[in-house]
């Protein structure tokens, strides 16, 4: 049963953000684009403190641990597709990056609907942490070279948004996110075939 515990709350938040932050994002004007940087900030601290809320008060649920994951996917996804829109990043690497993560989210629902959880990694913290990461660095000088407080370091605001540089790093966030869904399909492979390849073979959970 889902409850609205205050870090599911926090993390609703985040999911109701994020087409006000998109909209802001793609706005022409340069007020609200700038607001949208401080709305992806408020969400990531959101994200950071609903997790430690969850952990220091013991809010952590099956419905939790399903939600706050998504609610970062579903945000990631949105920005890189903002950023396809403003060709800032190549569409086909989104889209590799958008694929995996909602295929691995299928995997993992469905198993554990089935009784039989996924195992986790680090590895899709820290990857999750670097599309942040890059989302975060483009978008404060996506936002940067349009205001006028920072027109004397424009050049170098247009070195840093090159894009080839752009390019390259999206290709290395794509990359990443592929072999750490590789990584996922590899360790729970016996899941994977048990519940897709067989079947027949699995019980549903008592």
């Amino acid at each position: 049963m889902l409850t609205f515990s205050p870090p599911n709350q926090l993390t609703f938040l985040r999911i109701i953000l994020t087409p006000v932050f998109i909209a802001f994002l793609l706005s022409s004007n340069l007020t609200l684009r700038q607001v949208s940087l401080v709305i992806f900030l408020i969400a990531m601290l959101t994200d950071w403190y609903d997790g430690w809320v969850a952990r220091r008060w013991g809010y952590i649920t099956r419905w939790g641990s399903f939600l706050d994951p998504l609610a970062d996917k579903i945000f990631a996804s949105a920005a890189l597709f903002a950023f396809a829109v403003l060709n800032l990043f190549p569409a086909w690497a989104v889209w590799v990056v958008v694929v995996r993560d909602f295929g691995i989210t299928f995997l993992r629902t469905y198993s554990e609907v089935k009784g039989r959880p996924f195992t986790t990694k680090k590895l899709a913290k820290t990857k999750t942490f670097l599309q942040f990461l890059v989302i975060f660095y483009v978008l404060v000088l996506y936002v940067a070279r349009s205001t006028e407080a920072f027109k004397e370091y424009l050049p170098l605001i247009e070195k840093l948004l090159d894009p080839p540089l752009l390019y390259s790093l999206m290709v290395v966030v794509a990359t990443t996110t592929v072999w750490t869904g590789v990584v996922y399909v590899v360790e729970n492979w016996r899941t994977i075939r048990e519940l897709y390849v067989s079947p027949s073979r699995v019980t549903e959970p008592r």
